[in-house]
């Protein structure tokens, strides 16, 4: 309960404060982990933005701070509170990403788009789960996952699928799930950047499919209203 208390009030709370330093800030970071955790999001240890560059001190690492540190992160991705306290205790710095396609599904848009499907979604009644937003340009919508059959051959794939090696294909409407991931809150990125909750991770989880319209069609018109867009910049390729 009490852990749940400081997370809400974390959320009601200016986003960056000088409170937040040492021992305070920690606390946040592992309640907010914690709470991810225990909404059902498999967590994994990520890099971190280190000065100009990337924590994994891979030279011209093209995505700094937005990477697993493992390649057997589909493996390793956990919801046990105990190992992911471990982790950060370990890697105080670290970045965490949570694995799709396990228990939840991600619809990953521009952020302006998301903010248009927000208010349209609200407009309508319709229920949304957890959102976050990723500095600089790109927003999260958390759903129900389509991606874990118990029979193989039931699993339907879709033009809107990303995975890590193919972010840049999808500068619009990206679907993370089986074999993707996405950074969770308090991760990081470079430039002082920070991926945050709007809508926090204990809210239900809906339906991807109740959201995909209003995301498609609000994707749509930020690409139409910016038709000189820079596809590249507003890509999130991944590197292994």
């Amino acid at each position: 309960m009490e852990r749940k208390s400081r997370f809400s009030q974390w959320l009601r709370r200016p986003r960056s404060t000088a409170a937040d330093t040492g021992a305070d800030a920690q606390a946040v970071r592992e309640d907010l982990l914690l709470a991810a955790a225990a909404a059902g999001f498999p967590l994994a240890v990520a890099a971190h933005p280190s000065g100009y560059g990337c924590s994994c001190e891979r030279i011209g690492c093209p995505t700094p701070g937005r990477h697993p540190v493992s390649f057997a992160w589909q493996t390793l991705a956990t919801t046990d509170a105990e190992k992911v306290g471990g982790w950060l205790r370990a890697q105080p710095q670290a970045n965490f990403i949570t694995a799709t396609g396990i228990n939840h599904d991600v619809l990953d848009v521009p952020l302006e788009a998301g903010h248009q499907a927000l208010e349209r979604l609200g407009a309508a009644g319709v229920e949304v789960g957890p959102v976050a937003t990723c500095a600089p340009d790109r927003m999260l919508f958390f759903t129900k996952t389509r991606g874990t059959p118990d029979d193989e051959d039931e699993w339907w794939p879709c033009e809107l699928d990303c995975h890590p090696e193919t972010m840049d294909e999808h500068p619009g409407l990206r679907w993370h799930c089986r074999g993707s991931y996405v950074l969770v809150p308090p991760s990081r990125v470079p430039g002082d950047g920070q991926v945050v909750w709007l809508l926090g991770p204990e809210r239900p989880l809906p339906e991807p499919l109740t959201l995909l319209e209003s995301l498609t069609d609000a994707c749509a018109q930020f690409a139409g209203e910016r038709p000189d867009h820079d596809h590249e910049s507003a890509a999130w390729p991944i590197g292994r």
